[in-house]
Formats: structure tokens, C-alpha cells, sequence
């Protein structure tokens, strides 16, 4: 039904923006564990968590209009190396004001990854399988969503809250070595 080229788009584009929704929901799960080893407070807590999902929801289709600028390819490599290094940066804050700037670059990066990759799956399958590809897009965003609170509750019960953040390094290498070809 998919060629090989169509069936990396679709893994890698998953991958890609299923860690921006797993960071979306698994953060919830590890507050009060960053709550405790970084001291922050309740007013921080709602900033680490929505800054993210502001900056995410405020600049999509920001994101979408600059891969149909630029290429969309770039953007969502760009969107990548953004997400990345934010989540390095989320891993190591010490503080609430880090994390939170973090957190918010995170979001950016995110917002260029999503469309990017419903573009990308847009331009790699004709009409007869777009909506096939998409559906399995959206379904395993879905999953990645439910995903995130189970990944973080058991990475905070083991003391690695700062993994949540941290995981999404590998995946991003693993993509950035697999690029999406010809679209």
C-alpha cells in the first residue's frame, strides 16, 4: 500500500511530533516532583506547564506559514534542532525561571514540528492515501498523548523527572540521521 520512502515519512513524522505531544501531557504527572527539587512554586508550576502549550497553540500555523515559505522540510528540521535543544536546556534547569523559558523555546520548536509534519505526510502520499497516513498520524498522536502521563509518573517514581525531557534527544538524533527524502 506504501512505498518505503512513504512508510519512513510516516514513522519519522510520529516520532518527530509524538514528542511534542508526550511532553504536552507527561509533564503533568512529574510536577509535584519539580515542585519539590527545584522549589517552585504554584504560579510557576502553571507557567512550566502552560507556556508550553501557549507558545505551541499561539504559533502553529505561524509554524505551517513558514514551511510553505521556506520549505517545509527546513522548518520542521529547524523545529527539531529548536525542540531539542530546548528540552537539553529543560533537563538541566535548576531553576523555575529556566525551565519556564525552556519550556516556552519548547513550545516554538513544537509549533513548527506539527504542521510540518502534517505537510510533509501531505506532499509524500497521493490523494488515495493521504487520509490513510493522516489518520495514522492522528492516531498515534493520540496515543503518544496518553502515552505521557504514564512516562512520567514512572520516571518521576524513580527519581528521573529530568528524563521526561531528556528522552526527546535520541529521538530527534534518530530522525535527524533518518531525514525525510524527496518531499
Amino acid at each position: 500500500m506504501f512505498t518505503h520512502t512513504q512508510k519512513w515519512s510516516l514513522v519519522l513524522t510520529v516520532l518527530a511530533s509524538g514528542i511534542v505531544f508526550i511532553d504536552g501531557s507527561a509533564l503533568n504527572i512529574i510536577l509535584p516532583t519539580i515542585q519539590k527539587d527545584l522549589n517552585v512554586n504554584g504560579t510557576d508550576l502553571l507557567w512550566i506547564v502552560n507556556g508550553y502549550a501557549l507558545f505551541v497553540a499561539a504559533l502553529l500555523l505561524i509554524g505551517g506559514a513558514l514551511g510553505d515559505a521556506y520549505g517545509r522540510n527546513k522548518v520542521f528540521l529547524i523545529g527539531l534542532v529548536i525542540f531539542s535543544l530546548a528540552s537539553l536546556f529543560c533537563g538541566i534547569s535548576q531553576n523555575a525561571v529556566q525551565l519556564i523559558t525552556a519550556r516556552c523555546i519548547q513550545g516554538f520548536g513544537g509549533a513548527l514540528l506539527i504542521p510540518g509534519s502534517l505537510s510533509i505526510l501531505s506532499a509524500q502520499f497521493s490523494n488515495r492515501n493521504r487520509g490513510v497516513a493522516i489518520g495514522i498520524w492522528a492516531t498515534c498522536s493520540a496515543v503518544t498523548t496518553i502515552i505521557g502521563p504514564v512516562l512520567g509518573g514512572g520516571l518521576a517514581g524513580m527519581g528521573l523527572w529530568r528524563f521526561v525531557f531528556f528522552v526527546n534527544i535520541p529521538v530527534s538524533i534518530f530522525f535527524y540521521f533518518h531525514k525525510i527524502k524527496n518531499s
